[in-house]
């Protein structure tokens, strides 16, 4: 291990900043190759603990290792797992009033004797919650008061100095990602389910069913493929929400085809006004592109970006027309989904 006054020498060069900062990346990832290779049944069982509770998840821990059970809580939370973060410090003076009988609690302690952590285990022994511990040692005193000790066992810091929390916080941080994402996967938890916890966001939009975005009733002009292209443009007059397209439509709703904005200006651009007085049937585009409910709206967005087009009809599994997708209402989707 470097001397103090060498792990605080500056480097010299750029090259020597720079191999000292991917000297801790290597370190870094060291301590996790090892961590994976000490893991055992531990974590299932702390896994099947979590997902057969029926209260609430708490994450606790102090300074970085709480900063790690806060990102925990975030992530069982964020994959279908009611979870809370709870500082230690704060529980003793009455936030342990958030742990229920039923609850799970995870804590985080790199020694596993670490004191504010120490002082709530009797508490939560008190009220009836399970313990997870996740920690160096199986013998410490966080360990042994556990009903799982997830022990990663010994790990250098990356700190020069070996002082300062860095290898040791991203072994922690891997372990609840572990943990979190296999209880995550003994709920068969499904894109559906993601979009349900994320609806902002790009992820959630597009993880966003096509129902919860489609236009309906007034929103979408339909029309019926007797009417001339006149007619229906001069009942479709009026106030209502902007769309560049006329949904056609048999006496069943079953979608037959789709007459744009786009189409009309081509009508008068070929001096074909003579077809405004034609069934609209006649100058429609028939069996378009559509979409289904329930489908994914990212479905639905590579579609219109595939096909390059700017209204997608939905329709039920009958093909009866259900909605329209407008591409004024994807502005909350990535950018990228539409360049060309």
């Amino acid at each position: 291990m470097a001397t103090i006054s060498e792990a605080t020498t500056a480097p010299e060069t750029e090259a020597e900043a720079l191999a000292f900062a991917r000297r801790v990346l290597r370190d870094e990832a060291a301590a996790l190759n090892a961590v994976r290779d000490r893991l055992d049944g531990s974590i299932v069982r702390a896994a099947r603990l979590v997902h057969q509770c029926q209260g609430g998840v708490i994450v606790t821990g102090m300074g970085k290792a709480g900063l790690v059970g806060q990102k925990t809580a975030a992530t069982l939370a964020s994959t279908g797992t009611r979870a809370y973060p709870l500082h230690p410090a704060e529980a003793v003076h009455g936030d342990m009033g958030r742990i229920r009988d039923g609850d799970v609690v995870v804590a985080f302690s790199q020694s596993g004797e670490t004191e504010e952590v120490l002082r709530i285990l009797p508490s939560i022994r008190r009220i009836g919650a399970r313990l997870i511990a996740v920690t160096e040692r199986a013998a410490s005193s966080l360990g042994r008061s556990a009903d799982v000790c997830i022990a990663m066992g010994t790990i250098a810091e990356a700190c020069p100095l070996g002082l300062a929390p860095s290898a040791s916080t991203t072994a922690m941080m891997a372990v609840g990602d572990a943990l979190a994402l296999l209880v995550s996967r003994m709920r068969e938890f499904t894109p559906e389910d993601f979009a349900l916890y994320h609806p902002a966001g790009n992820l959630g939009r597009r993880l966003t069913r096509v129902e919860d975005v489609m236009r309906t009733g007034r929103d979408v002009r339909t029309a019926r493929p007797e009417e001339t292209v006149r007619q229906v443009f001069v009942r479709l007059a009026g106030p209502r929400r902007r769309s560049g397209a006329v949904l056609v439509q048999d006496h069943q709703n079953k979608l037959l085809g789709i007459f744009t904005d786009s189409d009309l200006a081509r009508l008068f651009e070929k001096r074909r006004e003579s077809e405004l007085d034609r069934p609209i049937a006649e100058v429609m585009t028939a069996d378009p592109f559509r979409t289904t409910v329930g489908a994914m709206l990212g479905e639905a967005v590579e579609l219109m970006k595939g096909r390059k087009i700017s209204e997608l009809p939905v329709v039920d599994e009958g093909g009866r027309l259900a909605g329209l997708i407008d591409v004024t209402d994807l502005i909350g989707t990535p950018p990228e989904d539409f360049e060309e």
